[in-house]
């Protein structure tokens, strides 16, 4: 790939379900770094999943800042556990690589007042932007993008993810001005023994 990646950043997405874990699962490993989901809403943790279709040791996969039950939107599974996110308490990890995975998309509500784009914000971090490849993607990623612009984020790219759609792939890169690091399609299983060739694959040897 042409584009550097860098040894810390932070994955987002346009939209819950399109594939964040999938990808920072393979940079994780790819990159040879720790992994870390500030905010986690579900029983079935992204933590877990990663940690489990990678095998990476415990000590690369960092806790939560917050754990919350419900499989809903931060703000709302905080609130009916009586919990108040507070971003005072988000404090970036120390280590030198370093994948974070945000909750949800980048308008994602933490609390009454932040929103998913404020922790991205606060930690500084280079984005990395996930996107479907089906239709309707265009127009979810560019709103994105311009978000994460308009709160001046450095945006690192995209990642297109599903199957093969090389139009919307080029439509991104021409309407967003951004490079489309890698095409993958999250069809493909993760196990430990294959998730290295499939990040040499998709993103070439950067790690």
């Amino acid at each position: 790939m042409a584009t550097e990646l860098p040894p810390r950043l932070f994955v987002t997405g346009t939209d819950t379900g399109v594939g964040k874990s999938y990808v920072a699962a393979l940079l994780t490993v790819g990159l040879e770094a720790s992994y870390w989901k500030p905010v986690q809403s579900g029983a079935d943790a992204d933590a877990d999943w990663v940690q489990r279709v990678t095998g990476l040791p415990t000590e690369r996969i960092l806790p939560e800042t917050y754990c919350l039950r419900a499989p809903l939107s931060p703000h709302e599974a905080a609130r009916r556990e009586g919990v108040q996110i507070e971003m005072s308490r988000f404090a970036l990890p120390k280590q030198e690589r370093l994948i974070v995975e945000g909750a949800g998309g980048v308008m994602v509500p933490l609390n009454d007042r932040h929103l998913m784009v404020d922790l991205m914000v606060a930690l500084g971090l280079p984005v990395l932007v996930v996107a479907r490849s089906e239709l309707g993607t265009i127009n979810h990623t560019l709103l994105t993008l311009d978000q994460l612009r308009r709160r001046g984020c450095p945006l690192l790219g995209v990642v297109v993810n599903g199957p093969s759609n090389p139009a919307n792939c080029q439509a991104i890169a021409h309407y967003g001005e951004v490079p489309v690091l890698a095409a993958i399609d999250r069809r493909v299983e993760l196990a430990p023994a294959k998730v290295r060739a499939l990040f040499v694959r998709y993103f070439g040897r950067h790690g």
